[in-house]
């Protein structure tokens, strides 16, 4: 099984950060809108609504606000409509960044977007220019206090998974996109907690950004830093050497 330090490794060490930007509920709340919209607010009916609750609820998010979220996406109540674009583009070194994006207005977004693209050293791309380079997984972690890795990993490729990364304390699970759900019940049916699960973009290769890190973090972090912004993937790694000598910047 292989690993790498990639963005969504990054993204993980900087959890904290993100949450005191105070914009995680707000995230949380788009997604089950848009779920419950979509597919009903049944999450025992619609697999993306149970994945952004499970999401909530790991976040600490109040039941009272995860049910009236529920409530505006399925019309029991009245609330703003949320739509989902992916943008793409370029960053330092030719690196592909997507950006997942649910907005009520497309023209705002996308021109911050471009803004921020265009401010902090990248460029805007075409549509299918960028999303080439990813593929679309299913994502599960496990923590790792206490366990067995092999023992993990033999059990969640039993179960259905692609691949297996011990990233610092948790296990990273990958699925097939279509098998994510099938995956997340035969762990928890062995008696597994599942800490996190999400579909995501996971790239087919990787860039070295260690002459260019410091900036593309930066255009990384204001791209993750604007409101209609639910995610950002990308196709870089960093040593830890470089890593570390920007953590003491």
């Amino acid at each position: 099984m292989s690993g790498h330090s990639k963005w969504s490794s990054i993204k993980h060490k900087k959890g904290a950060a993100d949450a005191k930007r105070g914009k995680i509920f707000t995230r949380l709340v788009k997604e089950i809108i848009v779920s419950a919209r979509e597919g009903g607010g049944d999450p025992g009916m619609n697999p993306r609504l149970r994945l952004a609750v499970s999401s909530a609820k790991s976040s600490n998010m109040p039941n009272s606000n995860i049910e009236r979220a529920i409530k505006r996406g399925t019309g029991e109540l009245e609330g703003v409509q949320y739509d989902n674009y992916m943008y793409e583009g370029y960053g330092q070194n030719g690196v592909a960044i997507l950006v997942e994006t649910l907005t009520d207005n497309k023209q705002r977004t996308v021109a911050e977007v471009r803004h921020c693209f265009s401010k902090y050293g990248g460029a805007m791309a075409e549509s299918g220019s960028v999303s080439w380079m990813f593929e679309h997984k299913g994502l599960i972690e496990i923590s790792s206090k206490d366990k067995d890795e092999d023992e993990v990993m033999m059990t969640a490729l039993d179960a259905g998974a692609d691949d297996f990364i011990a990233d610092d304390e948790v296990f990273r699970i990958y699925t097939g996109y279509s098998e994510l759900h099938s995956v997340m019940k035969n762990l928890e049916d062995i008696g597994y907690t599942i800490e996190k699960a999400e579909l995501t973009q996971e790239p087919k290769n990787m860039i070295n950004a260690n002459e260019v890190a410091g900036k593309l973090l930066k255009l990384l972090d204001q791209l993750e830093d604007l409101d209609d912004v639910q995610k950002v993937y990308s196709n870089f790694e960093i040593s830890d050497e470089t890593m570390e000598k920007l953590s003491q910047e």
